[in-house]
């Protein structure tokens, strides 16, 4: 349960699109704070919002060396999310094989 808890706050962060761009951005590499606030147009303050969010879900990490705050992607908590992701798509995948089965049964049966 205490896992699916840690993905409600990162679903929550990945839910704006914002945020997934700057997580996007992180994946080329670490980026000071005010290279990723560049492309969109809003007010330093509010950017620092989706920062702070991103920092708290553990999506990312912030340091900060004299007045630059750089930002890095922290991967492992991406990996939970892929992880999660292939769980659900096994579950799937073996709800659609066995419809394919009994299908494909009810077919042969009616020849």
């Amino acid at each position: 349960m205490a896992q699916y808890q840690q993905l409600d706050g990162i679903f929550q962060a990945l839910a704006d699109p914002t945020r997934r761009a700057v997580i996007g951005r992180l994946g080329r590499g670490p980026a000071s704070v005010g290279e990723l606030a560049k492309p969109f147009e809003m007010a330093l303050p509010s950017f620092i919002k989706h920062i702070h969010m991103l920092e708290e879900s553990g999506l990312i990490r912030t340091s900060k060396l004299g007045r630059v705050r750089t930002c890095t992607i922290e991967a492992q908590r991406l990996a939970a999310v892929g992880g999660w992701l292939d769980e659900q798509r096994a579950i799937w995948e073996s709800r659609t094989d066995r419809l394919e089965q009994f299908v494909t049964s009810k077919e042969e049966k009616r020849k």
